[in-house]
């Protein structure tokens, strides 16, 4: 073992953008770092796999700040080798000044497209004025796709008066990976505000026509907003919400019609966060019943938590520690061969020094 430690140690200081730890089956690749490659930072990941096995990691670059407002573009690395290597950066998205972001991506089965929905507002506009309601500013949906593997992106589309209230004032897609259900219908987990910053819903939009035409469904709230969503085996939906109800534990509910309503939402106690975003998905179709999920597991941006349930969600009968220090954003992924992926954001003093992807076996979770 220690000659192991010793290995382990030298392929970091050969490879410093990734690590293996000796004593566990973890491995880890950082894939966008701040600073590098014009952009002061980089936030807001989501991942998905492609119908020819290949991993696109979406990110929001951020060109001047890290706040959540101003010139920011959405990006997107591919990875042909499950997550060990990534191509350069393409730019999937950027209206100058202004910002675009918050990537919720979904394949089409039938047709191999990648669907990817997002949301716009003027650069120089913070959230808290656009929740407020003032008048002229507000925040847009749109989507765009790719047919050819994420090499290109077709114009993003504005399909704002599709899928938004006009009373509703702030809103976000994802930001994390839709779903294809059974039915072949689309889902895409979003939240919006109603007119004032204390009124947040977490809502689905989606597409039964391959993403010709996207729809509302039904929203879940009050005190919720960024949301995951996963089919469980009885068809029926879940949605696992960022909660401001004041208890530090994420809120579920549950739609019995493709989402079109869901029930009133229950705190899952077992599942502390510090307000933030998470990732919850189905794993492989020969375990039934199993869910993982990710996020902080504390009352700050810290530890970064793999948990899995084998009884969807009703118990969470292990969790692993990815990253002990701070940490935030996360969207996971599965991968051939029993394999797990994360795509995470990560810091050593600073939870957005990078956003990384981390690769382990199903096994390493017992």
């Amino acid at each position: 073992m220690q000659f192991l430690n010793r290995y382990c140690l030298s392929l970091l200081l050969v490879l410093p953008s990734v690590s293996w730890c000796a004593d566990s089956a973890l491995t880890s690749v950082d894939v966008y770092v701040a600073g590098q490659d014009g952009y002061h930072t980089y936030r807001i990941p989501a991942v998905i796999r492609t119908a020819k096995g290949s991993l696109l990691a979406f990110c929001e670059g951020r060109k001047n700040h890290a706040r959540d407002w101003g010139d920011i573009d959405l990006l997107v690395k591919r990875s042909a080798d499950s997550g060990r290597t990534w191509s350069k950066a393409i730019t999937v998205a950027d209206f100058g000044p202004d910002t675009i972001g918050n990537p919720a991506p979904v394949v089409d089965r039938r047709t191999k497209t990648i669907w990817l929905l997002l949301t716009r507002n003027p650069g120089e506009v913070p959230e808290k004025r656009i929740s407020a309601g003032i008048s002229g500013l507000t925040r847009t949906v749109w989507v765009t796709h790719s047919k050819d593997d994420g090499l290109t992106w077709a114009t993003p589309v504005d399909i704002t008066s599709a899928v938004k209230q006009p009373e509703w004032t702030w809103y976000a897609t994802g930001p994390v990976n839709g779903i294809q259900l059974r039915t072949g219908r689309m889902v895409i987990p979003c939240d919006h505000n109603r007119g004032d910053t204390s009124s947040r819903y977490s809502h689905v939009i989606y597409s039964d026509d391959g993403g010709k035409t996207w729809k509302l469904g039904g929203s879940a709230g009050p005190d919720c907003n960024e949301s995951t969503v996963v089919e469980l085996r009885d068809g029926s939906l879940m949605l696992n919400m960022r909660s401001y109800a004041g208890k530090n534990r994420r809120a579920v509910s549950i739609s019995r019609d493709g989402g079109l309503t869901w029930t009133e939402p229950v705190s899952d106690d077992a599942l502390i966060e510090p307000v933030c975003q998470a990732s919850l998905i189905g794993f492989g179709k020969a375990k039934p019943g199993v869910l993982l999920f990710s996020n902080p597991a504390d009352t700050k941006r810290v530890n970064m938590t793999i948990r899995l349930s084998r009884d969807e969600g009703k118990t969470w009968s292990s969790s692993k520690t990815v990253h002990a220090g701070p940490s935030a954003y996360s969207n996971l992924i599965e991968l051939k061969g029993n394999t797990v992926g994360l795509l995470y954001e990560r810091g050593d003093a600073d939870r957005y020094e990078r956003i990384t992807f981390a690769r382990f076996p199903l096994g390493w979770l017992r």
